[in-house]
C-alpha cells in the first residue's frame, strides 16, 4: 500500500471516529485508533481544511463534525428512505408483471441500482446491486431526466450522447423528443438501447418538492418484452412510482377544471 493511500485511509478512520465520539481530542483518537498522535493531528488538520470537521469552540483541541458531513449523511438517509418507501411496491410490481422490478437513483450521468426484486423466470436480465446504467440509454435514466427541466439535461450528460448499441439515441434533437414523449406517456421505454438483450419500462419517483429522486422499472430479456408488453407494463410502473412519491410527501398539482 502506498504512503498516499495510507494517509487517505487514516483520514477516513479519524473522521469516522470523530463522528462516534465527538467532541474528540487528539490523544483520545490516537488511543482508540492505535495511531501515532502526529498521524492523527495531520488527519485532523486535513479534514478541517477540507471542511469536514471543525474545533469544538475556540480551543483547537477537541473536534466535531461540520454541517458538510451531516449534509452528505442526509443524502444517504434520503436514498434509504426511498428504498424503504419502495420495498412493498417493488414486490407488488414483480407480482403484477412476473418480471424483475428495479429501483434506481441518479448519480452523476448514471443511474445506480439500489434495490431489486427478481423474476421467477429461469431466463432473466441480471443486474447486480450497485450496478450503474447510463441515463440516456436506460428507461430508469430517461424517466428521471424527463422529470427535469430540459436545460438541466445536457449539462448532466455532457456534450455527447454515447452510443452503446445500434438502438442508442445519439442525436440531441431526437433525444429531447424522446423525453417529451416520456413526459406525455408518464413512463420511459427502453428496448436494447444500453444492452441489446435488455428491455424495460420505468417511471420517475418524486420527492415532496417535486424533484425526481429515483425511478422504478420493470426489466426483462428483450425477447420476452414486446412493444405490447411494454405498453401494458407502463401504466403499472406509473402507478407504482406515484405511490412511492406520495409516501415521500409528493402531491400532484390539482389542475383547474
Amino acid at each position: 500500500m502506498s504512503e498516499g493511500m495510507r494517509t487517505v485511509l487514516s483520514a477516513f478512520r479519524v473522521l469516522e471516529e470523530v463522528a462516534h465520539t465527538q467532541p474528540a481530542g487528539v490523544g483520545e483518537l490516537a488511543r482508540r485508533l492505535g495511531l501515532p498522535k502526529s498521524t492523527v493531528q495531520r488527519a485532523l488538520r486535513t479534514l478541517w481544511t477540507a471542511g469536514w470537521i471543525c474545533p469544538d469552540g475556540a480551543d483547537v483541541t477537541r473536534w466535531v463534525l461540520t454541517t458538510r458531513a451531516f449534509q452528505v449523511g442526509q443524502h444517504a438517509i434520503s436514498d434509504i428512505s426511498v428504498r424503504d418507501a419502495a420495498a412493498a411496491v417493488l414486490h407488488e410490481l414483480r407480482r403484477e408483471t412476473g418480471e424483475t422490478a428495479h429501483l434506481m437513483v441518479r448519480e452523476g450521468e448514471h443511474a445506480v441500482l439500489i434495490e431489486r426484486v427478481e423474476t421467477d423466470h429461469p431466463v432473466r436480465a441480471v443486474l447486480p446491486l450497485g450496478s450503474t446504467v447510463p441515463l440516456h440509454g436506460s428507461s430508469n435514466g430517461k424517466a428521471i431526466l424527463a422529470a427535469m427541466p430540459r436545460e438541466k439535461v445536457q449539462p448532466i450528460i455532457g456534450e455527447r450522447l454515447q452510443r452503446y448499441t445500434g438502438s442508442t439515441i445519439v442525436d440531441w434533437d431526437e433525444f429531447f423528443a424522446e423525453l417529451d414523449g416520456v413526459t406525455q406517456r408518464g413512463f420511459a421505454s427502453n428496448f436494447g438501447e444500453w444492452r441489446a438483450d435488455i428491455a424495460a419500462v420505468a417511471a420517475a419517483i418524486l420527492d415532496s418538492s417535486g424533484e425526481p429522486v429515483a425511478s422504478l422499472s420493470v426489466s426483462a430479456p428483450a425477447g420476452r418484452m414486446s412493444e405490447q408488453a411494454r405498453d401494458r407494463y407502463g401504466p403499472l410502473v406509473i402507478e407504482a412510482a406515484q405511490r412511492v412519491s406520495a409516501t415521500l410527501g409528493y402531491r400532484r398539482p390539482v389542475r383547474p377544471r
